[in-house]
């Protein structure tokens, strides 16, 4: 039976492709995607997220735009990864997918007190949907089967030394999430930068020849590009100091998040506890995390560290094949 999941993301190159795997693979009914600030502001990464909808045809799940800024701090953006827009590369129609009339929190919380059987939270940005759904109303916890979250990092970050960008952009939302006491898996930078979107990647993707996958090429032939222009190498840094960020090649994240509910088995786990800093000077938003038993502190948390990357492009691949398929069918708008 499909594991019903709700997708909170802030689109976001990564987070598209994420909505497209949710979306086309089997495995997965996507019961609603849900946006907030974090990539860029509100406004675009809903915009956004109605623009990957649109080109792949997806007009029967639910989207709603929730938290424009975290809980206590001012937003931090990346256009420098995805650019002004959020979501460089195509030339994007008008979206014709609707705006669901209600604030994400408030569906995320009506969504799972009317299941009939516990779903999976998969947020792939900031954290604030999630802890404001889980303040607001407690009983969620229980109802939640699992959140698998893309987020932080049990060595180095990405948007400081310290911290991944989705922790560090709201921090004390992170730390609610975390300590929330539901089954949680933390897909991190230690796995994701294992998923890198290399040239063969771009031509499996090219190969399928339909409109959607000729968008998904050109979002992540932007968000390389974008890529590129960071990754400069420092002077004198000996290579794999920085593990992951001086390759060429940009690390897909958002869709190993994903690829963790459709099948376990493509992303290895460890347990551990995990903390998050909201208080360092230096090290706000680390995800500080300790793999040793410890009495008294017991895990809290699956840490990824081992990804199948073959079969998880495998599914990538197969799902906006599909959904491309389906699209064309249905007339869904192209970019």
């Amino acid at each position: 039976m499909p594991r019903k999941v709700i997708l909170d993301c802030d689109p976001g190159h990564d987070d598209a492709v994420a909505i497209l795997l949710a979306y086309g693979n089997p495995e997965v009914e996507l019961l609603a995607i849900t946006t907030v600030a974090g990539n860029q502001t509100l406004d675009r990464t809903t915009l956004n997220a109605r623009r990957v909808c649109t080109v792949a045809g997806i007009r029967d799940v639910p989207v709603a735009a929730g938290c424009d800024r975290p809980l206590l701090r001012e937003l931090i953006t990346a256009a420098h990864v995805h650019g002004e827009s959020g979501l460089d590369g195509p030339s994007w129609p008008e979206p014709d997918v609707p705006l669901a009339d209600v604030h994400a929190v408030d569906l995320i919380i009506d969504l799972l007190l009317a299941s009939d059987r516990e779903v999976t939270l998969l947020p792939t940005g900031p954290l604030t949907n999630i802890a404001l759904a889980v303040r607001r109303e407690p009983r969620i916890v229980s109802r939640v089967q699992e959140v698998v979250l893309m987020g932080g990092s049990a060595t180095r970050g990405n948007q400081t030394p310290a911290a991944e960008f989705n922790v560090l952009v709201d921090p004390e939302a992170a730390a609610i999430v975390f300590e929330a006491g539901w089954p949680l898996t933390m897909v991190g930078l230690d796995l994701t930068r294992q998923a890198r979107v290399t040239p063969e990647v771009l031509n499996r993707l090219l190969r399928l020849g339909s409109p959607l996958s000729r968008v998904v090429v050109q979002m992540l032939e932007a968000y390389r590009d974008h890529h590129r222009r960071q990754s400069v190498d420092p002077p004198g840094l000996h290579p794999g100091i920085w593990p992951g960020e001086l390759e060429r090649e940009p690390p897909l994240h958002d869709p190993c998040a994903v690829a963790r509910v459709i099948e376990p088995t493509c992303v290895e786990c460890v347990e551990a506890f995990v903390a998050v800093e909201t208080q360092g000077r230096w090290t706000s938003g680390m995800t500080v995390t300790d793999f040793r038993p410890s009495p008294g502190r017991p895990f809290n948390a699956r840490v990824a560290t081992r990804l199948d990357v073959d079969r998880f492009w495998d599914l990538v691949v197969s799902a906006v094949e599909r959904v491309g398929l389906d699209a064309a069918r249905s007339g869904g708008s192209t970019a």
